[in-house]
């Protein structure tokens, strides 16, 4: 519990040792005199953590540390100066730390300085919740599904049951419940893993607090919260140290909060939340501190570290390998979860997710609120990441100002990405109708299966009236993208593949070699027989903090295109095989066969829109049909599966599944 400083009875020596070590941290420096021109959220955390220190151990050092930046803290006469001074995550953070250190601290600190502190969170506090007010329905005061809502909010919580003002603890809780119920219930985040970690833990601290001062129980309220480290767990990179880009992600070691691993592990009793922060406390976190450009870090939750670690926890390693999260029309698979595995993970959904864009629709329609903000979305529906023997060699903008469907795995039009896009908030201002979707998903058995319906995306002079990708992933974790588009009229269809380096052309000109460190991939064009290939880098440019107008990131990657002549009707077949050796891939009817050492793995796709597969004796009224050796055959929306002629499956609904059959028998 936050305010009483009690955490779940059991040892925690590690938790209290690094807890002791942050308290000490800023002794050597000198605390701002004035606002400095950067963001000053790490002044709340420099606060608490020697206050919670001097509470748990009595050290008088600890004490005067915390006076000395509770001290500089409320002498600033205001929080946050580049962007919305008083009125955002500056403010947040420090009402949030300074209100928790002086609750710590009670009589031991000074009168005056208890005077300043009280008075100080007394002016930030109603800037605050005045702010709130008064823009209701628009930017952070309503973005339900956004970072800035949750901490501001949560921030001004914790000032209120501080300082009893009920006015803001009741607004910040009205919040907080339309947040949890607006949330999905898989829970997934829309704008990635380094946003999720940034802003989830608010929640959990709003939610602890909620329980701590007012009896309530919200920790079920929607889902989101008991669903949401399956969410992390599945975006995370094969090695855990990095993770997957989706979303604006400033890097890829941005992914991990220590701390809400181990409060959603305690509780829900997630053994595997308790596994990786186990993992990250031995191996990673060091890491995490050096290459994360995400500021305040890890580091600033070292004392929700201590409060919310529950030993009693049973740490459980992760086991399944594959997952679908509907609501982002997300699906993951890998090998396996050692450090060298195969990973991919494939994205299609409406802006910000399907709850969040029908939501958003009716409060624009009923209410005249705008509360999807999409400045940390992506247009990347229909696009995928891959990582294999220990690197990404297909990968993801991470961070942009302008963000373009160009800069992603995706499908040109003409040359054209996706309408609204080349700004910010590339969904801000779209009609209800633009939406991507993903269907036919299959996510277990060792296969991958989507397809991402995305014409919808595209602007409406190009006149596309179908644009499908199908993304499978075998059991070996060989990829095979089938794209299929329609036009009014000729159009050019390119085809774009984003990685670190440049791929470079092998001996026959149709495969390209993938490479990354001593990773390597072979893509293999299987359709269309002509096409121009193209290599360029992409410079990506990006400032990921209002706080600090000047900053400036650039990063380059590679894009690789493959462009067809103009075509009414394009169908672009692509293998991707990660791995030293030579491609596999060949085509056969309706699909493509890998050899491996076991045996062919067979993807069996529907032509166009006909819906059945036949091949290697087999025959599915089908949308795929999946054949690996030693495992029974997947079906994706199937009817009927007949092998050698003769009838062994029917399905009176569409069925996606395993297909366990028996010699010429027929299952009903």
């Amino acid at each position: 519990m936050l305010l009483s400083a009690t955490p779940p009875a059991g040892p925690r020596p590690g938790q209290e040792r690094r807890l002791l070590d942050e308290a000490a941290r800023h002794r050597a420096l000198t605390p701002p005199a004035r606002h400095p021109r950067e963001s000053i959220t790490w002044l709340g955390a420099a606060a608490a953590h020697p206050a919670l220190a001097y509470r748990i151990t009595g050290d008088p050092a600890h004490l005067a540390e915390a006076e000395r930046w509770i001290g500089a803290a409320v002498r600033l006469p205001h929080w946050g100066r580049a962007h919305l001074p008083d009125h955002d995550l500056d403010a947040g953070w420090l009402l949030h730390g300074l209100a928790l250190a002086g609750h710590w601290l009670g009589g031991a600190l000074s009168p005056d300085l208890t005077d300043l502190l009280r008075h100080k969170l007394l002016v930030q506090g109603r800037r605050m919740y005045e702010f709130a007010v008064e823009t209701e329905g628009r930017w952070w005061s309503s973005s339900y599904w956004q970072n800035h809502n949750w901490i501001c909010h949560a921030g001004l919580a914790t000032a209120g049951y501080v300082l009893g003002r009920e006015k803001w603890t009741e607004r910040a809780k009205s919040n907080l419940g339309r947040v949890l119920d607006a949330l999905p219930a898989d829970g997934s985040h829309a704008e990635g893993v380094v946003y999720w970690r940034y802003g989830v833990p608010w929640l959990a601290a709003h939610l602890d607090l909620l329980e701590e001062c007012e009896g309530l129980d919200w920790w079920g309220r929607g889902g989101f919260m008991e669903h949401t480290f399956g969410f992390r767990l599945h975006q995370s990179a094969p090695g855990f140290a990095e993770q997957a880009g989706h979303g604006d992600c400033h890097d890829r070691h941005s992914g991990h909060s220590v701390a809400l691993y181990r409060k959603l592990a305690a509780r829900f009793g997630i053994g595997e939340a308790q596994w990786l922060a186990d993992l990250v406390d031995r191996e990673l976190r060091d890491g995490e501190i050096e290459l994360s450009a995400v500021r305040p870090g890890i580091r600033a939750e070292a004392f929700l570290e201590y409060l919310w670690h529950d030993p009693a926890v049973v740490p459980v390693a992760p086991q399944g390998t594959h997952a679908h999260f509907p609501d982002l029309g997300l699906l993951t698979s890998r090998t396996g979860w050692d450090g060298a595995a195969t990973f991919v993970s494939f994205k299609a959904s409406p802006g910000g997710g399907h709850q969040a864009w029908e939501a958003s629709a009716r409060h624009r329609a009923e209410q005249g609120w705008e509360t999807l903000n999409c400045g940390h979305h992506h247009p990347d529906s229909g696009s995928f990441v891959l990582a294999s023997q220990g690197a990404f060699l297909a990968v993801d903008e991470g961070y942009s100002n302008r963000k373009r469907a160009a800069h992603h795995n995706l499908l040109l039009v003409d040359g054209q990405g996706f309408a609204g896009e080349d700004r910010y908030h590339v969904y801000e201002g779209l009609p209800y109708a633009r939406q991507a979707r993903m269907r036919d998903a299959l996510a277990g058995g060792g296969w991958l299966h989507g397809t991402a319906e995305l014409a919808a995306m595209y602007p409406d002079e190009l006149g596309v009236r179908r644009l499908d990708r199908t993304l499978v992933c075998t059991p070996s974790g060989r990829l095979v993208l089938l794209d299929e588009g329609r036009a009014d009229a000729p159009r050019t269809w390119t085809f774009l593949l984003q990685t670190d380096a440049p791929t470079t052309a092998a001996e026959d000109g149709r495969d390209r070699l993938i490479e990354a460190g001593d990773a390597r991939a072979v893509l293999r064009r299987l359709a269309p027989d002509a096409v121009r290939i193209t290599s360029e880098p992409t410079r990506i440019e990006a400032n990921p903090t209002a706080s600090t107008p000047e900053l400036s990131i650039t990063r380059t990657q590679h894009t690789l295109r493959l462009t067809t002549a103009a075509l009414g009707r394009a169908r672009l077949l692509t293998t991707i095989e990660p791995g030293a050796g030579p491609a596999t891939a060949r085509a056969v009817p309706h699909g493509v066969a890998f050899d491996t050492p076991d045996g062919p793995e067979t993807v069996l796709l529907s032509p166009g829109e006909h819906e059945r597969v036949e091949a290697c004796g087999w025959a599915a009224d089908a949308a795929a049909l999946l054949l690996a050796p030693g495992r029974e055959p997947y079906v994706v929306a199937a009817r009927r599966l007949a092998r050698d002629g003769h009838v062994v499956r029917e399905w009176a609904e569409p069925y996606t599944g395993p297909a366990p059959v028996a010699d010429r028998a027929v299952t009903r």
